[in-house]
């Protein structure tokens, strides 16, 4: 077993498999027009932000904490929304963004007067989206997520400089992409005319290989020209696909009725969205002779990473690295059950790693009172 200084568990950022997805959005920026910010509700890891700034425009917000850390740590755009903003928050989003861009019309009539005069955008909801999982789903029944009504907007549209749509979710289908896109437009083609700018919002998956880049470009700089808007996409999982692991340590190997592998690490506090969608996490290569059921080290009886296969047999100390380990993860840390928070450690270009956070008792402490 190969010895690491840096204790486990921790999360590894490869700064060179960061760089292709940047890369690729570089290639999207140019053939398309289009401006990409990122989301930072799924990544919001600013070590790494001197490296994705040469490749992006900015950032996109959903909290004011999010708006202030795009602003001190990104630079570029700063867009600003929210689903709502709290009255005591809301003049110091204003002083962080660029943009602001509220989620309903009762927000945008109440809080407009207070923007000085920065350009204002609106949520839409287009009631189609890409989503398998209703609880991701921005056109769900009842849904709070936008505007549904376009003779509703049209009533404060001269008040307003943009749009934004967010309502794809994990999709690696161009084809659904454009389909959507055409049922948008024809909904609501006459509002889009009397404005400057359409976020498309995120959850394109153009990162994966073989997604047809290209297509995807013709057709962002097709609706641009159309309308006459500057595009803008929002792309979280797209922009850090496979770019990170959660490093781990296993503490104990058991069987009960197959064989059993706690890890130093817990998918509750650590990669929540495992337990939110009922998913599996990723180990590469996952093959050979030896297959264990891999657990993490809280009480909670289903805090399970997955069934894995080895070439050897596990055993305390082994090491075990869980893939796609940036989208929504370090996010959605916690301090469930008190257990250590990994570390965050970034592995550079030329391999060398180091060690860029790490979280101690006072951090526990200092979370609660």
């Amino acid at each position: 077993m190969t010895q690491n200084p840096i204790q486990t568990p921790y999360y590894l950022i490869d700064k060179s498999r960061l760089l292709e997805n940047l890369q690729r959005m570089q290639q999207l920026r140019r053939a398309s027009g289009a401006k990409l910010v990122l989301a930072l509700k799924c990544f919001a890891t600013w070590s790494v932000f001197d490296l994705m700034r040469e490749f992006m425009d900015g950032t996109t917000s959903s909290s004011l904490y999010e708006v202030r850390l795009g602003r001190e740590k990104f630079g570029g755009e700063t867009h600003a929304y929210s689903v709502g903003y709290a009255a005591h928050e809301f003049d110091e989003v204003v002083a962080h963004a660029d943009k602001i861009i509220f989620n309903s019309l009762s927000q945008f009539e109440r809080f407009a007067p207070r923007t000085g005069g920065k350009p204002l955008g609106l949520r839409l909801n287009p009631g189609i989206s890409s989503s398998d999982f209703d609880l991701a789903d921005p056109a769900r029944p009842f849904s709070r997520l936008g505007e549904i009504d376009p003779a509703r907007v049209e009533s404060v549209v001269d008040r307003l400089d943009g749009f934004m749509i967010h309502n794809n979710c994990e999709n690696s289908d161009f084809a659904r992409f454009d389909a959507m896109l055409s049922q948008i437009e024809d909904r609501f083609a006459p509002l889009f005319a009397r404005v400057r700018w359409v976020s498309l919002g995120g959850g394109i998956q153009f990162t994966d290989p073989g997604y047809p880049l290209d297509a995807l470009a013709a057709r962002l700089r097709a609706f641009a020209d159309r309308h006459e808007v500057q595009v803008y996409l929002e792309p979280g999982e797209a922009a850090v696909r496979d770019a990170a692991t959660l490093e781990t340590s296993v503490l104990d190997v058991l069987f009960n009725g197959k064989p059993l592998a706690v890890v130093d690490a817990s998918t509750e506090a650590h990669m929540l969205d495992l337990l939110i969608y009922r998913e599996s996490a990723q180990v590469r290569p996952d093959e050979g002779p030896h297959r264990y059921l891999v657990c993490g080290r809280s009480c909670l009886a289903g805090d399970v990473f997955g069934e894995f296969s080895f070439p050897e047999p596990l055993q305390v100390g082994s090491r075990i690295s869980f893939g796609q380990a940036a989208a929504y993860t370090m996010v959605k840390k916690n301090w469930f059950n008190g257990l250590t928070m990994p570390s965050i450690v970034v592995r550079e270009q030329d391999g060398s790693e180091h060690l860029v956070r790490q979280f101690g008792f006072q951090d526990y402490v200092n979370s609660l009172s």
